[in-house]
Formats: structure tokens, sequence, C-alpha cells
């Protein structure tokens, strides 16, 4: 009998949300929140690089209701600098960047918001002591 090492998971590929209009969410990721758009696969998808993870935008299948999605934390340098560009475009946050935990050599911050379907997103920024 052989033994096969076990296999771990590592780095997530992509991350997808369903959105009920298409184009109106794949202009809020690409032009409200900057993000790099790399394709859209008409009328269903529209993919998205976030640094090395992809992002899908998909519609529901017929008949099907929209899932709701998880939050997703984007990792920024400067929160407050992103937090005032994306107030700039239009974003609603739910209020400013807010401390939220002290570690052995950094400071958590964070802020959340919605994009245009409902999803909810985070910025974080992890600041070196």
């Amino acid at each position: 009998m052989t033994t096969s090492s076990p296999h771990t998971l590592n780095q997530i590929g992509q991350i997808a949300f369903q959105v009920d209009d298409l184009d109106r969410a794949t202009d809020f990721y690409k032009n409200t929140l900057g993000l790099k758009h790399l394709f859209t696969l008409p009328p269903t998808f529209s993919f998205f690089d976030c640094d090395g993870v992809r992002l899908l935008l998909g519609l529901p299948e017929k008949n099907q209701q929209r899932t709701k999605s998880i939050p997703v934390y984007f990792k920024v340098d400067d929160i407050n600098e992103t937090f005032a560009q994306l107030s700039e475009r239009g974003v609603q946050f739910t209020g400013p960047p807010h401390f939220v935990a002290e570690l052995s050599d950094h400071t958590l911050w964070m802020t959340q918001f919605q994009d245009s379907e409902g999803n909810t997103l985070l910025l974080m920024s992890e600041v070196t002591k």
C-alpha cells in the first residue's frame, strides 16, 4: 500500500459574486473601485484581477435567486487615503476607518461598504508599529 502525501490549500484563485445587473456591477468595480478588468463574457460574466486573485461577477442562472455573498476584505496600505478616494468616487461607507485590534507588530483598521449590487466589501489596513 502506498501512502500519498496530503494536499494543502494555499492560495485562493477566484472569488465569485452573483449580481443583478452585470453592466452596472462591471462599471462599479472597474470605474468606481478601479480594479483591473480582465474580460467580459456577455451576457453573464465579468472578470477582474485583484493582485493575482480573480474576481468573477456573474448573473444567477435562469429561475434562480441571487445568493448573498460573504464579505470580501481588500487589503490596502493607507486606509484613510483609499477611504477618501473611494468616497470621492461615490462609495458610501458605513463609517470612517476605525481601529479594530492591536497586534504585536501592527494595528488593524477597517471600514465597510457595499458594492452596486448590495454585496458587503471592506477595506483593511495593517499599520506597522
